[in-house]
């Protein structure tokens, strides 16, 4: 059973945090809770709960939502603004190939991408901006402003993420669902760029 953070944090897009209630350990109904009453741009993160082990990264279009697990333990979730109708993200198993504090989309008019956390070669990233609560960007998945910070501190380049169509109806559901398809194969425009050319890019 996926251990719960004994208390989370909420706060806002620019990272203002104020102390949130505690949740007991394992109280996966409580945490499902808070991170559904989330409004666009709060988030929730106590990296704390589980300062050292691997990361995993999962993200729901349908609900708008990411979850960040560290060792099993979750450690934040957070609304997100995925793409919007005819510029959808891009869904299944990626790994963060490549990480800059300061990036311009070299695609859509130098629009700064703060603490961008690449997922592909075609320009789709993780990366602090606007939540407006619904899909509204080019491909990328927006972040609030202090989660991108927070997550991009946490992260190494190689981390799994996992971006699902469906909707996840818990913190253990995405978890496994995680792990579920963590040997799933990578497709050649998610992998290191080595590794791509070896790939036949």
């Amino acid at each position: 059973m996926v251990r719960v953070a004994v208390a989370f944090w909420i706060a806002l897009a620019l990272g203002a945090a104020a102390p949130a209630a505690p949740l007991s350990a394992g109280d996966g109904a409580d945490a499902e809770q808070r991170v559904a009453a989330l409004a666009p741009g709060e988030f929730v993160w106590q990296s704390e709960a589980a300062p050292d082990g691997p990361m995993e990264i999962v993200i729901s279009l349908a609900d708008q939502r990411a979850w960040v697990f560290r060792s099993g333990v979750l450690i934040g979730a957070s609304t997100v603004s995925s793409g919007r109708e005819g510029h959808e993200s891009p869904v299944g198993r990626f790994q963060i190939l490549e990480k800059r504090r300061h990036h311009r989309s070299n695609r859509y008019n130098s629009a700064p991408m703060p603490f961008m956390q690449r997922l592909n070669w075609y320009g789709v990233a993780l990366h602090g901006g606007e939540l407006p609560g619904y899909p509204a960007s080019h491909g990328c998945i927006r972040l609030p402003m202090g989660f991108a910070r927070h997550l991009f501190a946490a992260t190494d380049v190689g981390t799994f993420v996992y971006v699902a169509r469906e909707a996840i109806a818990s913190p253990q559901a995405a978890l496994e669902l995680a792990r579920v398809n963590a040997g799933r194969p990578t497709r050649p425009d998610r992998l290191p760029r080595g590794a791509a050319m070896a790939a036949g890019r």
